[in-house]
């Protein structure tokens, strides 16, 4: 089992940055791939970001390729979302996943989301 904590989302400007992270606690974490998963209001969970167990991959949404960067510290059982040149369309509750594949369909479990406004 995993327990997955978010943290770091609230109020920016448009062209901000903000950096999400995401602690885990529970057994393997370094074993885990880890995402970012995104939902705005009226809209589906959608896909953002996943990072393989070393870091040697990683995969990006469209809309947020070179803007976002993900990454995750073994060490210290926690993941993070840099976000930069964010723009309106970001507003949405950030919900970080932990599982065994790439792709949403892979996560196993998941945290409560932290909320990410942008102000244009």
């Amino acid at each position: 089992q995993v327990q997955l904590v978010e943290s770091g989302g609230g109020l920016v400007q448009a062209g901000g940055s903000l950096r999400l992270s995401c602690a885990a606690s529970g057994r393997s974490f370094s074993s885990y791939v880890m995402g970012w998963f995104r939902q705005a209001p009226g809209k589906e969970r959608e896909f953002v970001s996943t990072i393989n167990w070393n870091g040697a991959r990683t995969d990006y949404a469209g809309s947020v390729k070179g803007r976002f960067t993900i990454s995750r510290d073994n060490a210290k059982n926690t993941n993070y979302l840099q976000m930069s040149s964010l723009k309106s369309e970001d507003t949405a509750v950030y919900y970080c996943a932990a599982g065994i594949g790439m792709k949403e369909n892979g996560m196993r479990y998941w945290g409560k989301g932290t909320l990410v406004t942008v102000s244009s």
